[in-house]
């Protein structure tokens, strides 16, 4: 959900951008170089309105940035707000939900705080009718014109309205998506969501089915118990977490996507530490955040390198979905001038930083040791059972 918006002029300088001619400066615009607004902004207003021109200069890049989470072929139909855009779900996360509502048997969802429309247009697409609800009046303007343009309008209503007004008896799920950003940017207390986050919980006990969309930064402790807690990751980057009601309470899920792959929490002990084996692997983030390390090792059949660092190190190779190998090939107590002398032997020029239990910044590293030469190596600094250590290696086979 956007911060409130709904001044006159901001709808205005919108429904503009819909017009025959909004629409040609938006057609004309699509590969413009923002390096180059000046100049482009002074030509078009020859033709064109000032203000219609900056509204659609500033939607040209809105639309380049969306191409990220959308693609390219929606982005360029679609319309957005900046908040929209930075809030919104990417499209393989918003799909994969989708999915899962739909295999619950929900043919309907009350999708409450709907910002721009992301997750109303995934719901849709899978065959699901909507009611999307954004109480700022710009942003719904977008979500309405975004159905509209991808030929779902006759699946999605919009309405302007406070969110804890809404009556979601009628629908078969609730969707919620609290805004996580506000004047000072992001917002890391659940309670400063709006709305807070304790509303969402309560909201979603009320259907049989229910999904809550929040911060993957989500402590543990705020997991309610009659929920299941998954963390969503996309090729390796964590996107956001959600609590699920109606499924199967006091689970916790790790998804990556694309796939989607998911583990399920067992409730295993994390394992015991122990040295260094030939192969160390790094659980994907996801994994991570969902305290589900100790289900990679026992995929794998490895260790903790330590008893607080979310390493898995093994003697033998067994590829896994959750995690990425590493073949370790030397490892040293952490010192800068070792590590730029091994490297300098080996013939390392590209050097890629990884940490995890160190102060040191990767870009720091890279600085320091002014690497040439055509070997490429991975570098984790790290501790092992207490002590500051490098490990060097390479991306198993």
């Amino acid at each position: 959900m956007d911060p409130v918006n709904d001044t006159p002029d901001a709808v205005e300088s919108f429904a503009a951008l819909r017009t025959e001619e909004g629409r040609a400066l938006l057609a004309a615009l699509r590969d413009h170089n923002p390096a180059d607004e000046l100049a482009t902004a002074t030509r078009l207003r020859r033709d064109h309105p000032a203000a219609l021109v900056s509204a659609a200069l500033g939607q040209a890049r809105l639309r380049q940035r969306a191409v990220a989470k959308f693609g390219a072929e929606d982005a360029y139909r679609m319309f957005f707000t900046p908040n929209g855009v930075e809030q919104a779900t990417r499209t393989a996360v918003a799909t994969y939900r989708a999915g899962r509502f739909a295999a619950l048997g929900v043919r309907s969802v009350a999708d409450l705080c709907c910002g721009i429309g992301g997750d109303a247009i995934a719901l849709a697409r899978a065959g699901i009718s909507v009611l999307a609800v954004d109480r700022d009046q710009l942003t719904v303007e977008v979500a309405r014109a975004n159905a509209e343009e991808l030929g779902l309008a006759s699946l999605i209503e919009v309405r302007c309205a406070d969110v804890t007004t809404i009556d979601t008896s009628p629908y078969d799920a609730v969707f919620v998506d609290p805004a996580r950003r506000g004047g000072r940017g992001r917002i890391f207390d659940p309670e400063a969501y709006s709305p807070p986050l304790s509303w969402a919980i309560e909201a979603a006990r009320t259907s049989a089915h229910a999904a809550l969309k929040i911060a993957p930064g989500v402590p543990h402790e705020a997991v309610p118990d009659d929920a299941e807690a998954e963390w969503i990751s996309d090729g390796g980057d964590v996107k956001e977490a959600v609590f699920w009601f109606g499924t199967a309470p006091k689970a916790i899920r790790a998804t990556l996507l694309p796939g989607p792959h998911s583990l399920l929490g067992t409730g295993l002990p994390d394992p015991e530490p122990g040295k260094v084996g030939r192969y160390l692997y790094e659980p994907d983030g996801a994994v991570i955040r969902s305290h589900l390390v100790a289900e990679v090792a026992r995929e794998v059949g490895g260790r903790l390198i330590d008893e607080t660092i979310a390493y898995v190190t093994a003697d033998e190779l067994h590829p896994t979905r959750y995690a990425t190998a590493y073949e370790i090939t030397d490892q040293l107590p952490f010192s800068l001038k070792k590590l730029k002398a091994l490297l300098r032997e080996r013939g390392v020029g590209v050097l890629t930083v990884k940490k995890r239990g160190s102060a040191i910044e990767p870009e720091e590293l890279r600085r320091k040791m002014k690497l040439s030469g055509p070997r490429s190596a991975t570098v984790f600094l790290t501790r092992v059972a207490g002590a500051p250590t490098v490990l060097i290696g390479h991306p198993a086979p």
